[in-house]
């Protein structure tokens, strides 16, 4: 597989040159200053791509274009909103990028309560904790109809969590699940939040599936004519958060999608970390299934608690079998270049790290984003990888 490091632009303090040292070959960015649905111009994308080769890398995957709540709802602007997408798609491959990872997540992308739980070994993790989100929905937040949500049990466990909770705690808590995460497209203050909640009222999972299907429908085809790559990025949590419908969760999620728009430029994001969030979701099993469709990895592990709380993981640890996993996707690479395809290598990246050693009170490191603890788990990742390989040859 290819190793690759995201990086967030200029203004990451995880430097293109630390990517380089880290050992990886090709950089994962995005324009991620541009979240407002225009098109991205050709100026822009083939200024980053500067950047990037400056640093003696390359740019191997864009990740993400936005995809607007207008396109989610169908709703409002969203036939110049997918227009424009398709132009971002355009610009990206003109400059040589191929590989697009985007998702589908309605208001709220990539969620964890906590930014710095302790591990056993000193370092800090990113965690999601159920009961405490729970409170934070019903009793601060006060989202209407939001008690209906959730099981008996787990308002009971909300109710607990609550007491334990300060007012601080809930700010933090808002902070971190509201006030955004490393390449959202907005951040909110409550009374904003709860505004953007208010379109998504009724929306069933089958209406944001058929939305989500009509969007693929349009693009993946545009993909294919230009020889792109479509990663669509699975729920993360992958499971409704506020209420809202998320619908790239399980692998039935992803055999309809794959189903629906049987093109091959139509394919996923394999995040063994979002998807192994879910007891019922055999990451390996998906790897062998859908491998002709894996455009990309994230290889991450969590470590699931039984009332649906995780906590990110050391990347070999967890209840997610790395070994496993990445022996499936070698395989698959093994199987593409039999079959002569020249995409035959899958682009992954170590998602996510701990924050450790002289990272921790770091000023302005990305939650999940700073450097030695990606830095560990592409070493690990890569010491898997080649016993895997030594051991076919």
């Amino acid at each position: 597989m290819r190793e690759t490091w995201r990086w967030f632009g200029p203004d990451d303090p995880v430097t293109l040159d630390n990517a380089r040292q880290a050992g990886a070959a090709g950089i994962v960015t995005a324009l991620h200053h541009i979240t407002d649905g225009r098109a991205w111009r050709d100026d822009d994308v083939a200024a980053r791509k500067r950047a990037v080769e400056a640093a003696g890398l390359t740019w191997d995957v864009c990740e993400s274009i936005p995809v607007s709540a207008a396109i989610k709802l169908r709703q409002g602007p969203y036939r110049r909103d997918i227009d424009a997408w398709k132009d971002s798609l355009k610009s990206l491959v003109r400059s040589g990028v191929a590989t697009v990872c985007y998702n589908f997540m309605p208001v709220v992308d990539w969620t964890r309560t906590d930014l710095a739980y302790p591990t056993p070994s000193g370092g800090l993790a990113l965690r999601f904790d159920m009961p405490a989100f729970v409170a934070y929905d019903v009793f601060v937040l006060e989202r209407p109809g939001a008690e209906t949500d959730y099981s008996a049990a787990a308002l009971a466990a909300a109710r607990a969590r609550r007491a334990t909770l300060d007012d601080a705690a809930f700010a933090t808590i808002e902070k971190n699940v509201v006030g955004g995460m490393p390449a959202r497209q907005a951040e909110y203050a409550r009374a904003g939040f709860l505004e953007a909640l208010r379109p998504y009222a009724g929306l069933a999972p089958a209406d944001l599936r058929a939305n989500l299907f009509a969007f693929v429908g349009e693009v993946a085809p545009v993909a294919a004519e230009l020889g792109a790559r479509l990663a669509i990025h699975p729920d993360d949590p992958p499971f409704s958060l506020f209420g809202l419908p998320r619908v790239v969760s399980t692998a039935d999620d992803y055999r309809a999608l794959l189903a629906a728009v049987p093109v091959s430029a139509n394919g996923m994001t394999l995040c063994a970390g979002s998807l192994g969030a879910r007891a019922d979701n055999d990451l390996v099993a998906m790897a062998r299934e859908f491998g002709p469709r894996v455009h990309f990895a994230h290889l991450r592990n969590v470590a699931r608690e039984a009332d649906g709380s995780f906590v990110e993981a050391e990347h070999l640890g967890g209840d997610v079998d790395m070994v496993a996993l990445v022996q499936a996707l070698l395989d698959e690479e093994e199987r593409r270049r039999r079959e002569g395809r020249v995409d035959w290598e899958i682009p992954m990246r170590p998602d996510h790290g701990h924050l450790l050693a002289d990272d921790i009170g770091k000023a302005g490191a990305n939650p999940g984003y700073s450097c030695v603890g990606r830095l560990k788990g592409l070493a690990e990742l890569r010491g898997v990888m080649r016993a895997l390989q030594w051991r076919a040859a």
